[in-house]
């Protein structure tokens, strides 16, 4: 687990840079990690709340979501998080959501999960459909062959119902 022990943040702003090995982080089964990841990022402390601002740089390898085929995407997030102690979200109290809401985090026993940290963006990094060309012409919804590389005679068995008047009318 990559985790970053506050209790060793001693000054009100320090620098933290690591790079991590693809094979330190768990997979996940929508992207694969295949660079190093470079992990750097400015802490502040006030008091149990930390501000830490930074940037996370790799390579991930995403299928495309129209053919399946592997595609590479760099990625160089950039983050402004804070984190306040766990303890701190109790209560049943309903309010509103504001803004810095968003971009706080809360960590537990004096450790921050980098790995989650980084992991986040990732997923805020990727796009929403990935594509490995946007010419990609994807998978035949019969046979199943990519169109990019091969075609196929497969024809729709499957005709829409609410078209039937307007065919009888071609007739």
């Amino acid at each position: 687990m990559l985790t970053l022990d506050l209790s060793r943040v001693r000054t009100a702003a320090e620098h933290f840079e690591r790079t991590y090995e693809p094979a330190q982080l768990a997979p996940d089964e929508s992207y694969r990690v295949t660079a190093p990841v470079a992990l750097a990022f400015d802490i502040f402390k006030d008091k149990a709340r930390f501000r830490i601002a930074g940037t996370v740089r790799t390579t991930l390898e995403l299928p495309c979501s129209r053919c399946l085929e592997p595609l590479t995407w760099p990625v160089d997030a950039s983050f402004d998080l804070r984190y306040q102690p766990q303890a701190e979200n109790t209560g049943s109290d309903e309010r509103e959501v504001r803004d810095d809401d968003l971009s706080t985090a809360f960590y537990v026993n004096d450790t921050i999960d980098l790995e989650q940290l980084m992991k986040e963006q990732f997923q805020l990094a990727m796009p929403m459909k990935p594509m490995c060309s946007e010419a990609c012409r994807g998978l035949c919804p019969i046979c199943g062959a990519n169109l990019n590389r091969e075609a196929c005679d497969c024809r729709p068995a499957w005709d829409d119902p609410r078209l039937a008047v307007l065919k009888a009318l071609k007739h």
